[in-house]
Protein backbone atom coordinates (compact mmCIF):
# COMPACT_ATOMS: atom_id res chain seq x y z
CA UNK A 1 0.00 0.00 0.00
CA UNK A 2 2.07 2.83 -1.15
CA UNK A 3 1.62 6.43 0.88
CA UNK A 4 -0.44 9.35 -0.67
CA UNK A 5 0.68 12.81 -0.71
CA UNK A 6 -0.70 16.22 -1.04
CA UNK A 7 0.49 19.59 -2.79
CA UNK A 8 -1.25 20.63 0.26
CA UNK A 9 -1.27 18.79 3.22
CA UNK A 10 -1.96 19.37 7.32
CA UNK A 11 1.10 20.97 8.57
CA UNK A 12 1.19 23.39 5.39
CA UNK A 13 -2.72 24.32 5.54
CA UNK A 14 -2.97 28.12 7.32
CA UNK A 15 -2.98 27.82 10.93
CA UNK A 16 -6.13 30.13 11.19
CA UNK A 17 -8.01 27.37 9.40
CA UNK A 18 -6.57 24.53 11.40
CA UNK A 19 -7.57 27.03 14.68
CA UNK A 20 -11.07 27.43 12.89
CA UNK A 21 -11.59 23.88 12.01
CA UNK A 22 -10.61 22.79 15.79
CA UNK A 23 -13.27 25.66 16.85
CA UNK A 24 -16.17 24.36 14.96
CA UNK A 25 -15.15 20.55 15.98
CA UNK A 26 -15.68 21.35 19.48
CA UNK A 27 -18.68 23.48 19.14
CA UNK A 28 -20.36 20.77 17.66
CA UNK A 29 -19.03 18.01 19.87
CA UNK A 30 -20.58 20.53 22.63
CA UNK A 31 -24.42 20.29 20.93
CA UNK A 32 -24.11 23.16 18.70
CA UNK A 33 -26.19 21.75 15.69
CA UNK A 34 -25.28 24.76 13.50
CA UNK A 35 -21.76 23.66 13.71
CA UNK A 36 -22.34 20.51 12.09
CA UNK A 37 -23.17 22.47 8.34
CA UNK A 38 -20.31 25.09 9.47
CA UNK A 39 -17.78 22.04 9.81
CA UNK A 40 -18.79 20.93 6.22
CA UNK A 41 -18.46 23.62 4.86
CA UNK A 42 -15.06 24.52 6.25
CA UNK A 43 -13.31 21.17 5.16
CA UNK A 44 -14.94 21.21 2.01
CA UNK A 45 -11.81 21.65 0.25
CA UNK A 46 -10.01 19.46 1.95
CA UNK A 47 -12.19 16.99 1.45
CA UNK A 48 -12.37 17.52 -2.16
CA UNK A 49 -8.73 17.15 -2.30
CA UNK A 50 -8.93 13.75 -0.21
CA UNK A 51 -11.04 11.71 -2.64
CA UNK A 52 -9.57 13.26 -5.86
CA UNK A 53 -6.13 11.59 -4.54
CA UNK A 54 -7.93 8.12 -3.17
CA UNK A 55 -10.01 7.77 -6.65
CA UNK A 56 -6.91 7.07 -8.16
CA UNK A 57 -6.21 4.33 -6.10
CA UNK A 58 -9.91 3.42 -7.45
CA UNK A 59 -10.11 3.53 -11.07
CA UNK A 60 -12.98 1.03 -10.88
CA UNK A 61 -14.65 3.65 -9.35
CA UNK A 62 -13.28 6.28 -11.44
CA UNK A 63 -14.33 4.33 -14.59
CA UNK A 64 -18.08 5.50 -13.82
CA UNK A 65 -18.82 8.13 -11.39
CA UNK A 66 -16.53 11.36 -11.85
CA UNK A 67 -14.34 13.16 -8.68
CA UNK A 68 -17.09 15.21 -8.22
CA UNK A 69 -19.98 12.79 -7.84
CA UNK A 70 -17.85 11.20 -5.33
CA UNK A 71 -17.61 14.27 -3.12
CA UNK A 72 -21.28 14.95 -2.96
CA UNK A 73 -21.58 11.20 -1.75
CA UNK A 74 -18.89 11.79 0.77
CA UNK A 75 -20.42 15.32 1.73
CA UNK A 76 -23.65 13.72 2.43
CA UNK A 77 -22.82 10.53 4.22
CA UNK A 78 -20.53 12.55 6.56
CA UNK A 79 -23.18 15.44 7.03
CA UNK A 80 -25.75 12.16 8.41
CA UNK A 81 -23.16 10.33 10.06
CA UNK A 82 -22.61 14.01 12.30
CA UNK A 83 -25.84 13.62 13.27
CA UNK A 84 -25.15 10.41 15.44
CA UNK A 85 -21.32 11.16 15.98
CA UNK A 86 -19.70 13.80 17.73
CA UNK A 87 -16.02 13.99 17.40
CA UNK A 88 -13.98 15.52 20.18
CA UNK A 89 -10.98 16.96 18.47
CA UNK A 90 -9.41 17.38 15.22
CA UNK A 91 -7.69 14.26 15.55
CA UNK A 92 -10.75 11.97 15.65
CA UNK A 93 -12.14 13.97 12.77
CA UNK A 94 -9.77 13.28 10.09
CA UNK A 95 -9.70 9.49 11.29
CA UNK A 96 -13.38 10.04 11.10
CA UNK A 97 -13.74 11.64 7.55
CA UNK A 98 -10.63 9.66 6.38
CA UNK A 99 -13.25 6.40 6.98
CA UNK A 100 -16.32 8.02 5.41
CA UNK A 101 -14.43 8.74 2.59
CA UNK A 102 -12.90 4.93 2.72
CA UNK A 103 -16.17 3.16 3.25
CA UNK A 104 -17.67 5.41 0.84
CA UNK A 105 -15.11 4.12 -2.12
CA UNK A 106 -15.48 0.64 -1.09
CA UNK A 107 -19.49 0.62 -1.50
CA UNK A 108 -19.06 2.30 -5.27
CA UNK A 109 -16.77 -0.48 -6.08
CA UNK A 110 -19.08 -3.12 -4.71
CA UNK A 111 -22.35 -1.89 -6.17
CA UNK A 112 -20.10 -1.41 -9.91
CA UNK A 113 -18.13 -4.66 -9.64
CA UNK A 114 -20.57 -6.86 -7.41
CA UNK A 115 -22.31 -9.60 -9.04
CA UNK A 116 -25.14 -7.42 -10.55
CA UNK A 117 -22.97 -4.47 -11.48
CA UNK A 118 -22.30 -2.48 -14.72
CA UNK A 119 -18.41 -3.43 -14.32
CA UNK A 120 -18.61 -6.87 -13.50
CA UNK A 121 -20.93 -7.39 -16.61
CA UNK A 122 -19.57 -5.48 -19.01
CA UNK A 123 -17.96 -7.26 -22.17
CA UNK A 124 -14.38 -5.49 -22.16
CA UNK A 125 -12.53 -7.18 -19.84
CA UNK A 126 -8.70 -7.76 -19.53
CA UNK A 127 -7.33 -11.01 -18.41
CA UNK A 128 -5.56 -11.53 -15.04
CA UNK A 129 -1.53 -12.02 -14.94
CA UNK A 130 -1.30 -15.33 -13.85
CA UNK A 131 0.22 -16.71 -10.34
CA UNK A 132 0.26 -12.97 -9.71
CA UNK A 133 0.26 -11.73 -6.02
CA UNK A 134 -0.21 -7.99 -4.99
CA UNK A 135 2.20 -7.49 -1.59
CA UNK A 136 0.92 -5.28 1.20
CA UNK A 137 2.77 -1.97 -0.12
CA UNK A 138 1.50 -2.05 -3.21
CA UNK A 139 -2.33 -0.60 -4.54
CA UNK A 140 -3.72 -3.90 -6.76
CA UNK A 141 -6.10 -1.62 -8.35
CA UNK A 142 -5.18 -0.33 -12.13
CA UNK A 143 -7.04 0.81 -15.48
CA UNK A 144 -8.71 -1.91 -17.72
CA UNK A 145 -8.68 -4.58 -14.60
CA UNK A 146 -10.39 -7.64 -14.73
CA UNK A 147 -13.41 -7.63 -12.28
CA UNK A 148 -11.85 -10.13 -10.24
CA UNK A 149 -8.65 -8.09 -9.78
CA UNK A 150 -10.80 -5.20 -8.85
CA UNK A 151 -12.61 -7.59 -5.77
CA UNK A 152 -9.29 -8.32 -4.56
CA UNK A 153 -8.37 -4.44 -4.30
CA UNK A 154 -11.28 -3.71 -2.91
CA UNK A 155 -10.44 -6.45 -0.26
CA UNK A 156 -7.62 -4.79 0.73
CA UNK A 157 -8.97 -1.80 1.45
CA UNK A 158 -11.92 -3.55 3.21
CA UNK A 159 -9.32 -5.50 5.58
CA UNK A 160 -8.25 -1.84 6.85
CA UNK A 161 -11.54 -2.46 9.16
CA UNK A 162 -10.21 -5.23 10.50
CA UNK A 163 -6.92 -4.20 11.81
CA UNK A 164 -6.91 -2.73 15.69
CA UNK A 165 -7.55 0.31 16.33
CA UNK A 166 -4.34 2.27 17.06
CA UNK A 167 -2.99 0.39 13.57
CA UNK A 168 -6.24 1.38 11.98
CA UNK A 169 -5.84 5.19 12.85
CA UNK A 170 -1.89 5.24 11.66
CA UNK A 171 -3.26 3.68 7.87
CA UNK A 172 -6.33 6.58 7.78
CA UNK A 173 -4.10 9.51 9.15
CA UNK A 174 -0.92 7.87 6.38
CA UNK A 175 -2.77 6.74 3.41
CA UNK A 176 -6.33 8.14 3.63
CA UNK A 177 -5.82 11.54 5.02
CA UNK A 178 -2.10 11.78 3.22
CA UNK A 179 -0.31 13.42 5.97
CA UNK A 180 3.22 12.51 6.82
CA UNK A 181 4.86 10.29 9.60
CA UNK A 182 5.73 13.43 11.51
CA UNK A 183 2.32 15.30 10.57
CA UNK A 184 0.51 12.22 12.12
CA UNK A 185 2.80 12.13 14.91
CA UNK A 186 1.53 15.88 15.39
CA UNK A 187 -2.19 14.94 15.28
CA UNK A 188 -1.64 12.07 17.88
CA UNK A 189 0.29 13.63 20.39
CA UNK A 190 3.04 10.89 20.26
CA UNK A 191 6.94 10.32 17.66
CA UNK A 192 7.57 9.58 15.06
CA UNK A 193 8.97 6.61 15.64
CA UNK A 194 5.63 5.27 17.29
CA UNK A 195 3.90 6.38 13.95
CA UNK A 196 6.56 4.25 11.37
CA UNK A 197 6.10 1.14 14.02
CA UNK A 198 2.61 1.65 14.00
CA UNK A 199 2.39 1.76 9.95
CA UNK A 200 5.18 -1.00 9.36
CA UNK A 201 2.95 -3.42 11.49
CA UNK A 202 -0.16 -2.69 9.98
CA UNK A 203 1.41 -3.41 6.53
CA UNK A 204 2.23 -6.67 7.91
CA UNK A 205 -1.24 -7.10 8.96
CA UNK A 206 -3.09 -6.31 6.18
CA UNK A 207 -0.87 -8.25 4.10
CA UNK A 208 -1.43 -11.71 5.87
CA UNK A 209 -5.08 -10.78 5.88
CA UNK A 210 -5.32 -10.20 2.19
CA UNK A 211 -3.00 -13.81 1.80
CA UNK A 212 -5.54 -15.77 3.61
Amino acid sequence: MPRRSFSTTFMSEEPTRLSTLSGLVRRLHDGDVKARNDLIAHASDRLMRLVRAQLRSFPAVRRWDETDDVFNNVVMRLHRALEHVRPKDTREFFVFSGTIIRRELMDLKRHYYGKEGLGANHATKLAPAPDQTHAPDQDPTSDGQDPADAAMAAELHEHVEQLPEDLREVVTLLYYQGLTMEEAAEVMGTSSKTVSRRWKDARLQLGRLLRE
